[in-house]
């Protein structure tokens, strides 16, 4: 289910995105890109839309996923 980023708290949020950031397989190739702009850049893209946090109950996870992504049969996708 998409988790709205405006309804999260602001150091969660920040944790979080922070936390997505430094995954393994998040590098970006072979320009060095501090966090602070990883984040500012992940920022952007939940405010575009373009990204939206994802929770797996299941799982009880939660991840960064492209909104084109987000299975829009599943309960809470697509509803962004």
């Amino acid at each position: 289910m998409i988790i709205p980023h405006k309804q999260i708290d602001a150091e969660t949020l920040q944790n979080l995105l922070e936390e997505y950031a430094t995954r393994d397989g998040t590098d970006y190739g072979e320009r060095e890109v501090s966090l602070e702009d990883k984040v500012a850049n992940l920022r952007r893209q939940l405010e575009s839309k373009q990204v939206v946090i994802w929770f797996e109950p299941g799982e009880e996870s939660v991840n960064l996923v492209l909104a084109e992504d987000v299975p829009k049969d599943l309960p809470g996708g697509g509803s962004f």
